[in-house]
């Protein structure tokens, strides 16, 4: 088995969230996040698309998608892209 590069889009729960604080935690949270990039949504609130890799087996994206969801500030996050590496 190999590995899956999965892309994670995780909404904060308000703009004033401090992104580089949690962009520190989500580095923290998954040791194998690859890429942080932020992306606009309008009224100051910004998502964060993360690149992480699991390795391709039975349950590790829904692990994955969890533990984001589960960080203090995270609104939502959920997995809007995958490929194997």
């Amino acid at each position: 088995m190999g590995d899956v590069a999965l892309i994670i889009k995780v909404m904060p729960e308000s703009p004033d969230i401090d992104r580089e604080e949690l962009k520190k935690t989500i580095r923290a949270t998954m040791p194998k996040t690859q890429d942080i990039q932020e992306e606009p949504i309008g009224f100051g609130l910004v998502a964060l698309k993360v690149v992480v890799v699991v390795p391709d087996a039975e349950g590790q994206t829904d692990a994955a998608e969890a533990a984001l969801n589960g960080i203090a500030g995270v609104e939502r996050a959920e997995i809007i892209g995958s490929t194997l590496v």
